[in-house]
């Protein structure tokens, strides 16, 4: 399976997710959320940076189900999704990740034919091989 490359500016993100929490990198000076996650304000070009909590919840925005030829790691997995979800507190803001019954559940534990443009969805966390804790989307319960 593929893991992410944490890169000096993303760390703290991963450092986050570890410990459960699904946190944005914002600018110290002009507060202005930003992701992926850099060293520099693209709003007002300061370096201080801070990271806020976010409520984990959100919408689908949008989503794939890709097809053959996949990598060999995923073809057991089809069909598996790919979402973008737009953040609730942050609709600038847009993570990709899968949608899934539940935190550690299989990429293909929700049939596709659930997955809806605008779907409201709640992260979860799942520790996956290596260590590397990747925030997970289920659809929210009313």
């Amino acid at each position: 399976m593929l893991t992410p490359v944490v890169d000096e500016d993303g760390a703290p993100f991963w450092a986050y997710t570890a410990k459960g929490e699904l946190r944005i990198q914002a600018c110290a000076d002009c507060g202005e959320l930003r992701f992926p996650p850099r060293p520099c304000c693209p709003h007002c070009q300061s370096f201080g940076s801070e990271w806020r909590r976010m409520s984990g919840k959100g919408r689908i925005w949008s989503y794939v189900l890709p097809h053959p030829p996949l990598l060999p790691a995923y073809q057991e997995m089809a069909p598996y999704n790919a979402i973008v979800v737009e953040l609730a507190d942050a609709p600038r803001i847009r993570l990709v990740g899968n949608l899934v019954s539940e935190a550690g559940a299989a990429l293909n534990s929700v049939d596709p034919s659930r997955i809806r443009i605008g779907a409201r969805v709640q992260v979860v966390f799942a520790e996956q091989p290596g260590g590397v804790v990747l925030p997970q989307w289920v659809l929210e319960r009313p």
